[in-house]
C-alpha cells in the first residue's frame, strides 16, 4: 500500500467524521501561515491556488485535495499525516 492509499484509508476511517477533519486541518494550516508570518495570499501562490479557496480550507468549508495538500506539507516541511 503506497503512502497515499494511507492517507486516504485514514482519512476515511478516521473517527471524527469528514467534517470535523476538515476544520482540524483548516486551524493547522492556518497555525501553520500565521507562524510563518504569511498572509493567505502569498501562501496561495506559493502552493497555486485562490486565495479564497485557500480561505475556505482554513474555514473546514472545502475540502482540499491530495495534491494541494502534498504541496502544503512540502511548503511548511511537515508530512501529509500532520494535517489529520
Amino acid at each position: 500500500m503506497c503512502s497515499t492509499d494511507i492517507l486516504l484509508t485514514t482519512f476515511y476511517n478516521f473517527p471524527m467524521g469528514i467534517k470535523k477533519i476538515q476544520n482540524e486541518l483548516g486551524r493547522k494550516l492556518k497555525a501553520l501561515r500565521i507562524d510563518k508570518g504569511l498572509t493567505q495570499e502569498q501562501l496561495a501562490f506559493e502552493v497555486d491556488i485562490s486565495r479564497d479557496h485557500l480561505s475556505n480550507i482554513e474555514l473546514g468549508k472545502h475540502p482540499v485535495n491530495i495534491k494541494t495538500l502534498y504541496k502544503l506539507a512540502q511548503f511548511f516541511e511537515v508530512d501529509m499525516k500532520y494535517f489529520f
